[in-house]
């Protein structure tokens, strides 16, 4: 795909960017389970490896976008891939000492250079072209980002959990320094792939660093910014909004793929299948990218689009509360193919006429995504409750799709505080 602003090589860096995110991010759906069991850990303290790894977009978006300012998209890139190799490399010391709160601070350290790394690449990819086809682009990066997705958990899964079907059951018929040495045991089994990830990010980021990637784009043009000048970025309606729709998007993205495990556990489906399950998820989201490029903009709008899959999220999780066992788990996967142009969507319709405001709105976005912080070990905590349970904690996603389904509607026209602007396509009409 040829795009009019910086050609073909944008996409293929910017692919190769968003393969890595998807990869470094979905590794937590095989960490979960398998930090569950290492350190002894409840189901809502497992999640905490969503909150420190998701809680780093919030606390980090506004001094990484400072960074950005001062580096540019390029070497802002460059900068997020060497934080990240740092983090990675954290898990060295965590897995020799066995404290989970390394660990949580090695995800917090990753967290902190995707933070960077996303700040510069969504932006990048969404004004590189013309934004009306921006989520047909974002789409692309997204058949990136869950391809490696769908690898990653399988891949880390058959090396820390290749025993899976009998590890559990052999740890519980130990005790005293018998099962210390065998946890012990366990948690080496991540400093190797944790390594070669840290080895990998450190080559990629040279690459980058010395790739024909232009260095900047034009915001003002991108972005159809009216040279108007409101003196702060929380006074475009449509970017605030869109930050609160992405942090709903991504809580329900990051219970249905890092959480679908220990759902599936809870329905009483053992350790050895449900480890796999994060890559149901990501292998629907790829069917919706897939859509994706087919159809925006030439048969569905942005927001159209946006629309559908909110609605199609609240029907998935009607469904999924209505069923038990296989059925219900299978409709928090195809929640992967709902939420799949959410991302896609809501950027280009909350970035619209920012103009030079786009890095400081892309970094608002982004902390967008502490959702995943937040709305996880929520789902967690209710899913530990022995009056609730898990399937009381499905109901999380309710009140995310219907604020998504609202900002699709109403909530992106909002050009000014207290009165809406009619969408880009009735304005031209």
């Amino acid at each position: 795909m040829r795009n009019e602003r910086g050609g073909l090589m944008p996409i293929i860096v910017l692919g190769i960017l968003f393969f890595i995110f998807g990869f470094v991010t979905w590794l937590n759906g095989a960490l979960i389970p398998y930090l569950k069991i290492a350190c002894e850990l409840t189901a809502a303290q497992a999640l905490l490896v969503a909150s420190a790894f998701y809680i780093s977009y919030f606390v980090m978006a506004l001094p990484m976008a400072r960074v950005l300012k001062a580096t540019g998209f390029k070497n802002g890139m460059m900068v997020g891939l060497l934080v990240m190799a740092l983090g990675a490399l954290l898990f060295i010391p965590a897995a020799r000492s066995r404290i989970y709160a390394v660990f949580l601070l090695g995800l917090f350290v990753i967290g902190t250079g995707l933070t960077l790394l996303q700040t510069a690449s969504n932006p990048y990819i969404t004004i590189v072209g013309p934004i009306e086809s921006a989520a047909k682009r974002i789409s692309i990066m997204g058949i990136c980002n869950k391809l490696a997705g769908m690898a990653a958990p399988v891949i880390l899964g058959a090396v820390i959990l290749h025993d899976a079907a009998t590890l559990e059951g052999r740890l519980a018929a130990m005790d005293g320094p018998q099962r210390t040495a065998a946890l012990d045991e366990l948690a080496l089994r991540v400093i190797e792939p944790y390594a070669i990830m840290a080895g990998a990010l450190v080559v990629l980021a040279l690459f980058v660093r010395f790739s024909p990637l232009p260095a900047d784009v034009s915001e003002e043009e991108a972005t159809h910014a009216g040279g108007e000048d409101r003196g702060s970025v929380l006074a475009y309606p449509q970017l605030v909004l869109g930050a609160v729709a992405l942090f709903f998007y991504v809580g329900a993205e990051v219970i249905a793929g890092d959480a679908i495990g220990l759902y599936g556990q809870s329905q009483g489906i053992p350790l050895e299948e449900t480890k796999n399950f994060t890559a149901w998820t990501l292998g629907a989201m790829l069917v919706g990218y897939v859509i994706g490029i087919l159809t925006i903009p030439r048969l569905l709008s942005q927001e159209r689009a946006l629309t559908l899959s909110a609605v199609a999220g609240l029907l998935l999780t009607l469904g999924a509360m209505a069923t038990k066992g296989y059925s219900s788990v299978l409709c928090i996967a195809l929640l992967g193919l709902a939420n799949a142009l959410m991302w896609p969507a809501i950027w280009p319709l909350a970035i619209e006429g920012l103009g030079r405001y786009t890095k400081t709105g892309s970094a608002l976005l982004i902390m967008g995504i502490v959702g995943g912080a937040v709305l996880t070990p929520l789902f967690g905590a209710i899913s530990d409750m022995p009056r609730l349970g898990s399937g009381a904690a499905l109901g999380l996603f309710i009140p995310c799709y219907l604020f998504i389904l609202w900002y699709a509607v109403r909530g992106h026209r909002l050009r000014h505080w207290g009165r809406s602007s009619p969408c880009p396509c009735c304005r031209a009409s």
